[in-house]
């Protein structure tokens, strides 16, 4: 009898700890591959001709099996060039840039139906996600084989006091609202994978270096024999005709809308067992 009662303790400890393996934690880690793309004064048409990598890292966690929150550090590259506009006035404009692009962000995610990783009957779901962060950004060009960086020389005159300037120039830093939407799939047990597209709606119109209109040639600083950087890269038409479109107060760019960047991303994640039941299913989302 005592020996029956040894071997049936030890099988339902078996039996507890078997069960309790099939939790996983409500945190979970991932990374992120893809491609971002920009939207702006030089592609106002939306356009994907400079389409460029962007990957990142991101921690998950689930409030419940409908709704969770993320926050990611992201990296990517963006850039255009007035070259591949199907557009007269912006071929003849002629201005191009490139960026390095850090995000920060923190994003909410709503399943449109019940996941959660490891329950056959809940392994999909396409969601809806929106959040706020933050970037880093510093526009530059080359000319002439240089490269300079177009913030420091404004190029539409931002550091030209006699001119109307301010006397300083857009800041490298600006906040970002991701707006998209995705699906997520566990592939086994605590491995998820998915894929999102979503547009970063900005505060800045610089992103480009392009907003407003062109400045007096005259207001820059010129040597007979030496053009300032400045001067050459607020209008870079005569590189093309040999004419200068740029006159004082012509428009240079659309300052009544902001810069975006869209990113899409392949993402893989990964839950850890656990022995503790996760608190969101301890308040009833365990059943359904």
């Amino acid at each position: 009898m005592r020996r029956l009662k040894v071997i049936l303790f030890i099988l339902c400890c078996t039996a507890i700890q078997s069960h309790a393996q099939t939790f996983y934690t409500a945190q979970e880690v991932g990374i992120s591959a893809g491609g971002s793309q920009y939207f702006g004064d030089l592609n106002e048409n939306y356009g994907f001709k400079y389409v460029r990598p962007a990957g990142g890292l991101y921690i998950r966690f689930h409030t419940n099996p409908y709704i969770s929150v993320r926050f990611t550090g992201l990296y990517t590259h963006v850039g255009y060039d007035d070259k591949l506009s199907n557009n007269f006035y912006n071929k003849q404009r002629n201005l191009n840039f490139q960026s390095d692009i850090g995000e920060i962000s923190f994003q909410a995610e709503f399943n449109f139906w019940r996941f959660f990783t490891g329950e056959l009957k809940s392994r999909f779901t396409p969601y809806i996600t929106g959040g706020i962060g933050g970037f880093y950004y510093n526009p530059y060009t080359y000319y002439n084989g240089s490269r300079y960086s177009l913030r420091p020389l404004g190029t539409e005159g931002q550091y030209l006091v006699n001119g109307g300037g301010s006397g300083k120039s857009y800041s490298n830093f600006s906040m970002c609202f991701p707006v998209g939407a995705g699906v997520k799939y566990w592939l086994m047990p605590g491995v998820n994978v998915g894929f999102e597209i979503a547009d970063r709606l900005t505060l800045t119109d610089y992103m480009d270096d392009v907003s407003t209109n062109y400045v007096d040639r005259k207001l820059f600083d010129t040597d007979p024999d030496h053009t300032s950087a400045a001067l050459a890269l607020q209008d870079r038409s005569g590189e093309v005709s040999n004419t200068y479109l740029g006159r004082p107060g012509k428009q240079r760019g659309n300052s009544a809308t902001r810069d975006q960047y869209l990113v899409f991303v392949f993402n893989i994640s990964f839950q850890f067992k656990t022995y503790k039941c996760p608190s969101y299913l301890k308040d009833g989302y365990y059943m359904y």
